[in-house]
């Protein structure tokens, strides 16, 4: 059975940083490109940043871009997304999935106010 935990989201004043973790079970994730995606309120959910299944390649959304990094640990099976200098439009629902598949975990709230 295949699971993705998400955790590490919260409030946090802009600037701030945060680091997600996405814990899987069930499926390596050395094996296919992951995923995190983010969804604002009345907003479609978006792509945020990839990472292959080599661990060699990434890529972000221009929004993200020099302030968030994707990465995995192999020996913990997880993910993670650092995100730095946040800013109050970063504000979403971020999500982990296993790229191209119906898998996803069940969000974690980042929040970012004054």
């Amino acid at each position: 059975q295949v699971q993705l935990v998400e955790s590490g989201g919260g409030l946090v004043q802009p600037g701030g940083s945060l680091r997600l973790s996405c814990a899987a079970s069930g499926i390596p994730v050395t094996m296919y490109t992951m995923a995190w995606y983010r969804q604002a309120p009345g907003k479609q959910r978006d792509l945020v940043a990839t990472l292959t299944a080599s661990g060699r390649s990434t890529s972000y959304a221009n929004s993200v871009k020099g302030r968030f990094t994707i990465s995995r640990d192999d020996a913990k099976n997880t993910v993670y997304l650092q995100m730095n200098s946040l800013k109050p439009e970063d504000t979403a629902v971020y999500y982990c999935h296993i790229y191209a598949t119906n898998f996803w975990g069940q969000g974690t709230q980042v929040t970012v106010s004054s």
